[in-house]
């Protein structure tokens, strides 16, 4: 039976807290790392109907979209909704663990779910997220001494790839040729005399911002006094898959029918689904963005799209917007937007885990609007 501190390992692996945006609040809320979980309840908000679902459920942890403290708190007594909130997880033995921004923009997370759930393929970010620069170092070493060598630069942190470490390439057999001078002093070899070294040939990636450290690695672990190596800076290859957003394409339709089909992929609220644009509109490229995504207004006005699906627009930026004859624009409820996200993260969990953990979407609605007239 997994831990919290599995389960949260895992969460992390997939949304990491260093992604999140720095006035963000994610992570492990409240809990015992020790304790094991065997139900995860999923919800996008922590409202206190929630943690009554929880608790009623016996869920061992709930996993939250929007964060439960997002400012720091002096205390957090019942007499408040969120205070009642973690009031109730407490008195139930329930952990909260949040993903926010760190889920928003990562594979697999919320803006992608719902690109997903829209039907849309061929995604890519509206805004790539910032990826560190690339370095390739290629260093010759003496065939005996290429595994501790390949083993110190690993450790000081080159050959990380995505979710690989310790990555390498070796490429052998090669000769070395060289003749120490008056003043060396050599491992291999004589001054004054032609030597002829059978070498290999190491390859490893790197962050640039690892270059001094891995090349001090690479020179400690070298038994040369003058080891050959080259460090080389590497293109952007332009395949970012992070980021803000996600656009994609969808089979050719019109602007209606295709707000119909964002109706029918959402949980139902009282908001609805507002649409600003010609309902005969054609539609083949969308952009998306789960949550409030005026912000991304402008950028998207600049891509070739035909539509672009968000939440929590304004009357003037959307208004503006739509007068300089851009992509049409589809308005969905900020919770039915993210709430794509859970089944994903659900399955996630599942995969993972296994039949030994149940998980469970909440049915709680908790999207703030209840009437519309």
């Amino acid at each position: 039976m997994p831990s919290l501190k599995d389960v949260v390992d895992l969460v992390h692996g997939w949304y990491p807290p260093a992604s999140a945006d720095s006035w963000d609040a994610v992570g492990l809320v409240y809990g015992d790392p020790a304790q094991p979980v065997k139900k995860v309840l999923l919800a996008v908000d922590p409202a206190p109907e929630v943690a009554a679902e929880a608790a009623e459920w016996k869920a061992d942890l709930l996993i939250v979209h929007h964060p439960l403290f997002l400012k720091g708190v002096n205390g957090f007594a019942a007499t408040t909704p969120k205070g009642r909130t973690l009031h109730t997880l407490a008195k139930a033995d329930c952990a909260l663990l949040t993903a926010h921004t760190n889920a928003d923009q990562a594979v697999g997370g919320v803006s992608e779910a719902f690109a997903v759930a829209l039907g849309l393929t061929d995604l890519a970010p509206i805004v790539p997220a910032p990826s560190e620069p690339l370095d390739k170092l290629t260093v010759f070493v003496p065939a005996d001494a290429a595994a501790p060598v390949r083993a110190a630069i690993a450790e000081a942190g080159a050959g990380r790839i995505g979710d690989y470490d310790f990555a390498s390439f070796t490429s052998a057999p090669g000769e070395g040729r060289f003749r120490p001078l008056d003043g060396a002093d050599p491992a291999i070899g004589t001054i004054g005399e032609l030597e002829v070294v059978p070498e290999v040939r190491i390859e490893v990636v790197l962050g640039r911002s690892l270059r001094p450290a891995v090349v001090r690695a690479m020179l400690a672990a070298h038994p040369y006094e003058e080891p050959a190596y080259d460090v080389v800076a590497l293109a952007d290859p332009g395949l970012v898959t992070t980021g803000t957003g996600r656009v994609g394409s969808v089979a050719p339709t019109t602007l209606a029918e295709f707000a119909e089909t964002v109706r029918k992929a959402l949980p139902e609220t009282h908001h609805g689904v507002r649409v600003a644009g010609d309902p005969d509109r054609p539609v083949k490229r969308v952009a998306v963005c789960g949550g409030a995504g005026d912000f991304l207004l402008d950028r998207v006005a600049g891509l070739d799209v035909d539509v672009y699906v968000t939440s929590d627009l304004r009357h003037h930026p959307a208004a503006e917007f739509v007068e300089k004859g851009g992509p049409a624009l589809v308005d969905v409820a900020h919770w039915a937007a993210e709430w794509t996200w859970l089944p994903v993260l659900a399955e996630r969990l599942h995969e993972a885990l296994g039949d030994g953990v149940e998980t469970r979407v909440s049915a709680a609605v908790t999207d703030p609007w209840t009437m519309h007239l």
